[in-house]
């Protein structure tokens, strides 16, 4: 068998010199939007520049007219806030799901793959996920303890709503029988597309004025959740991104000195 580095196959099998007669697994729609309420009162941006993008889901995003500049000050000021609010600003439901799937369509993946997978639960249904997830610790954390773990869970709830962020399994295990030959790493790069589009909606949420932090209750709540949202039994949950309402500013961030962890050889 003849072996490829990962990009040099991506090109090889784009020119059509090898072709896989193996069909690629058939998915479910990625997203899920499940609401109950929304709020609407005065946003409060915390950037703004000026763009040409047009965020029609059915058209073709145009060319940008933002810097790099702009682009990094967002990805500076997104942080993580505790506590937030349901508080939305002017967001809509429906602008909220325009940029989560937005963010799902154009997030790369190894090989184009597509195995995330992604549920946005807003309003009562956000809350009926903290309550899951408070009932299943409850059941697991001593009760001498549970107080501070009832008041992170009340917290969440607070919050105007939650991402659930999945990888299907369907879709690593046909790529890994499709491509044998870099079967182990599938499930890693998954996690890696999977975490791009984490940053990716948190940095979108920041543009827009919301706060949010990330949390992992996962494998604990999966059985529950899937169960609560008729999840299907490929979609492996990874992560829930709560947002909501700035209620303060983040806290004091420290970094480590970037020379040890840089390193630059050529010049352009």
């Amino acid at each position: 068998m003849r072996h490829f580095a990962p990009s040099r196959l991506r090109a090889t099998i784009s020119s059509g010199l090898i072709r896989s007669t193996t069909p690629k697994p058939k998915t479910l729609s990625p997203f899920t939007a499940i609401s109950r309420s929304t709020t609407n009162i005065t946003n409060k941006p915390s950037v703004t520049f000026t763009s040409n993008i047009h965020t029609s889901s059915s058209s073709k995003m145009s060319s940008t007219q933002i810097s790099a500049n702009a682009v990094l000050d967002l990805i500076k000021q997104r942080r993580t806030y505790y506590p937030l609010s349901k508080d939305l600003g002017s967001l809509t439901t429906e602008r909220i799901n325009e940029i989560v799937k937005e963010a799902l369509q154009h997030v790369p993946s190894s090989f184009n793959s597509q195995s995330n997978r992604v549920v946005v639960l807003l309003g009562a249904e956000h809350e009926k996920l903290w309550d899951i997830t408070t009932e299943t610790l409850k059941a697991i954390v001593p009760e001498d303890s549970f107080a501070s773990t009832a008041g992170k869970m009340a917290m969440f709830k607070g919050a105007a709503g939650t991402i659930l962020f999945f990888e299907d399994e369907t879709v690593v295990k046909g790529m890994q029988e499709q491509f044998a030959v870099y079967a182990d790493r599938f499930p890693v790069w998954a996690v890696q597309s999977d975490a791009m589009l984490q940053h990716t909606l948190w940095v979108a949420l920041e543009a827009e004025g919301l706060g949010a932090n990330l949390q992992h209750y996962n494998p604990l709540i999966d059985a529950k959740v899937a169960e609560t949202w008729s999840i299907p039994e490929s979609w492996k949950l990874n992560a829930q991104l709560v947002f909501g309402g700035k209620t303060g500013d983040a806290g004091e961030k420290a970094f480590g000195p970037v020379e040890e962890k840089f390193k630059s050889f050529g010049s352009a």
